[in-house]
């Protein structure tokens, strides 16, 4: 196409790496061939005048492929799928003797045998699944057309180009930015494969730009919202920056594999400066804390300005980023939390946790983690690489945990695959596998340097997988899509599938009981709000004709959610005598006092209890995570709620804490209605009140939300929301 793309490499002839969509390099508008006569003037012939791509908003190439939300004034389709454009020539169109072809252009050497340029012929009938220009309208000296793209031609914004023949050559028309398209993945094409057949479905994990995130405790679900902003403005720009930025290859850019892998590496910074930095320890400096994060805009829109990773995230926020970026490509995705997710960091499907002889834990010998919640995602498409059956539904992880390949990625891995134990399948099963399938084995360290296994507990991993609701905010249980239930033949059936298919699972836990004690423990924590006291309750059930004596040990931890302990701020040991068939129950009591000061980014308190029957020796073991109930900002508007018209919001917080809050920074999120927006207070006292003020004015209308939250030196993860129906401006 030009000299460029024709460069010569240590004696071979080569293309370079075509990896940017950013960068450029033009057509010639003239290709003349061979002996072109001295009279020769290109403006003897047909003459592109002009060209209309019809991009307004409510122009029907926006409305029918569903980009009609993005803000963003250029032409925005969906692959696989027609769209029109007109093009007016210097005289009228003859087909007899005229001849003329669209060209789509993508990066700096494109080339038609990698999908990079496409000549577009003009047809006298569209074909499924190919290319192709039907003329529909002759009119004067305007042609309008019917241009269909390949349901599988890459994703991303093409240069636009007419070419005309004539007996010399080729005339083009020159560059202008005015005409560029983008291409998107289509879930409403069938041949797509990302295809995606339920309607209901299509507007909850493509078109939805606001979502909800659950976080907390299996037994104190917690949710809150999040702006993905999917359509706003330089979003899409920022989402083709990010697959330039990993230096993918523009012809891979059309396979839904392709692209959820290379973004499950680049929204994560760990080895290839991608968008986010993750920070577990706590200590967020130059950075905003995780908590803070209303939304994935400020973060995509600050990655492509810097060209620097943003500070700081964990994974929610990976999870919430990734999101956007794949449902602003087009690709269905949802994000989903799993409730007592593990880390095991041999993936032997099992995490060991050591005691000492006196029942509590050596933190030394316990690798393993259990993290409270882990959110991921999931991206539905073909896999055309496995075997038929593991489409649908992928899991792709962009949170750092483990190499994949030579870096910090996950997935896709089939969730149908992982359900059955096929972990054999690419990419990253036997990962996913054991963060929902893995049992917890209590081990005892001995003095001696023996270790002895006490007690398996083989239902505390994957408790409970959720995902948001289609069409609302509540939750939806789809723990039965990753796993059969404990117990089922089937559940035996896919573990072992995945021992076949080399997950490994050391034997030493095989014929141990799970619980073989006469003795029940259990415990709950009540008043758990934060800067309270509160009270670990503990019971235990004697169930024989036998009188028992129980030697008890309870340690409370400030722990972050990824189950790692930072301090230990309760101690006690205490005795308990069990009368036949009899019950008690043990309070400990915890003042406020005695956590306040270590609290971490998600106030979560970190439980142990083990108990040692003496006359037996069986040791019985439990821990649970409770998150703190936190105070909520509140939000208020006044005047109408209508697209174009000025409203008032109110954001509004009291300090219910005994101490002065310091360094608080507000921010405020709402697509569609306000840009993100950030206030500071330098300390908010005791008891009182801060409010802030800003006027809005809503640009989309239907049900809409606002988010709020609020960080400060000592309290984060605060949040408040406020649902709103924006109506239409009334047509005068």
């Amino acid at each position: 196409m030009s000299e460029s793309s024709e460069a010569t490499f240590g004696g071979r002839r080569a293309v370079p790496p075509n990896t940017s969509n950013a960068a450029e390099n033009d057509p010639p508008t003239v290709e003349l061939q061979g002996l072109v006569p001295r009279g020769f003037n290109p403006q003897d012939y047909l003459n592109v005048t002009g060209v209309h791509l019809f991009k307004e908003r409510w122009d029907s190439n926006k409305v029918d492929h569903h980009t009609d939300k993005y803000v963003n004034n250029k032409l925005i389709v969906r692959r696989g799928q027609s769209f029109y454009i007109q093009i007016d020539f210097n005289r009228p169109y003859d087909p007899r003797r005229d001849l003329f072809r669209v060209e789509y252009v993508i990066g700096r050497y494109p080339q038609e045998n990698k999908g990079t340029y496409i000549p577009v012929p003009v047809v006298s009938e569209l074909q499924s699944g190919k290319w192709g220009a039907k003329v529909i309208m002759r009119e004067d000296r305007s042609v309008r057309l019917s241009v269909q793209s390949s349901p599988d031609c890459i994703v991303g914004k093409f240069r636009m180009y007419v070419a005309v023949w004539t007996p010399y050559g080729v005339i083009r028309t020159s560059r202008n930015p005015e005409t560029d398209t983008y291409i998107l993945f289509n879930p409403w094409c069938e041949e797509d494969a990302v295809y995606l057949d339920n309607e209901k479905e299509r507007e909850e994990y493509v078109l939805n730009d606001i979502g909800v995130i659950f976080h907390g405790d299996f037994n104190d679900i917690k949710s809150r919202s999040w702006s993905y902003g999917q359509f706003e403005d330089s979003i899409l720009d920022a989402c083709l920056f990010v697959m330039d930025k990993a230096n993918m290859d523009l012809s891979g850019r059309g396979n839904p594999i392709k692209v959820s892998r290379v973004g499950s590496a680049m929204i994560n910074a760990k080895d290839d400066e991608g968008v986010i930095v993750g920070s577990w320890d706590n200590a967020y400096a130059y950075g905003v804390p995780p908590s803070a994060w209303t939304g994935s805009v400020d973060i995509l829109l600050e990655y492509k300005s810097s060209q620097k990773p943003v500070r700081y995230g964990q994974c929610w926020v990976f999870a919430g980023v990734f999101n956007t970026f794949l449902r602003c490509l087009g690709i269905p995705a949802r994000i989903v939390t799993n409730y007592f997710s593990a880390h095991d960091n041999d993936a032997n499907l099992q995490l060991d946790i050591f005691l000492e002889e006196d029942g509590n834990v050596n933190s030394k010998l316990t690798k393993d983690s259990v993290w409270n919640y882990h959110c991921w995602n999931e991206a539905w498409m073909t896999r055309p690489d496995l075997p038929v059956g593991f489409g649908g539904w992928q899991v792709v992880d962009s949170t750092p945990q483990e190499n994949s390949d030579g870096m910090y990625r996950c997935g896709p891995a089939s969730v149908q695959a992982i359900k059955h134990g096929h972990v054999c399948f690419q990419f990253d099963a036997p990962f996913v596998f054991a963060e929902v399938n893995s049992d917890l084995v209590y081990i005892t360290a001995k003095k001696d340097g023996t270790h002895v296994v006490e007690t398996l507990d083989t239902t505390h991993i994957g408790k409970l997988i959720v995902t948001k609701e289609i069409g609302g905010d509540g939750i939806k249980d789809i723990t039965d899509t990753y796993k059969f239930q404990e117990g089922q033949e089937e559940e035996r059936l896919a573990l072992e599938t995945a021992l076949m298919y080399g997950a490994k699972k050391a034997l030493k836990t095989e014929g141990v009981l799970k619980s073989r004690s006469d003795v029940h423990m259990n415990f709950e924590v009540e008043n758990a709000l934060l800067g309270r006291d509160l009270k670990v309750v503990i019971t235990f059930r004697n169930n024989s004709s036998t009188r028992y004596t129980v030697a008890a040990y309870l340690s409370g931890n400030i722990s972050f959610y990824t189950g790692v302990s930072k301090a230990e701020f309760k101690s006690e040991t205490f005795d308990v005598t069990l009368e036949p068939l009899s019950f008690k129950r043990e309070e400990v009591l915890i003042g406020a006092g005695e956590y306040m000061g270590q609290l971490l980014e998600q106030a979560f308190l970190h439980f142990f209890v083990t108990a040692r029957v003496n006359e037996t020796r069986d040791v019985l073991a439990k821990q649970k995570s409770i998150a703190l109930t936190v105070p909520k900002v509140i939000i208020k508007v006044r005047g109408a709620q209508v697209v174009g018209s000025d409203m008032v919001v109110m954001v509004e917080f009291t300090n219910p804490l005994n101490e002065t809050l310091r360094n608080v920074w507000i921010r405020l999120d709402g697509p569609g209605v306000t840009k993100p927006l950030r206030k500071m207070f330098r300390e908010i006292r005791p008891k009182s009140t801060v409010q802030w003020e800003e006027l809005c004015r809503p640009w989309v209308s239907g049900p809409r939300k606002l988010i709020a939250s609020l960080t400060s030196d000592s309290l984060r993860h605060v949040y408040g929301e406020l649902d709103l129906q924006i109506q239409r401006r009334p047509s005068m």
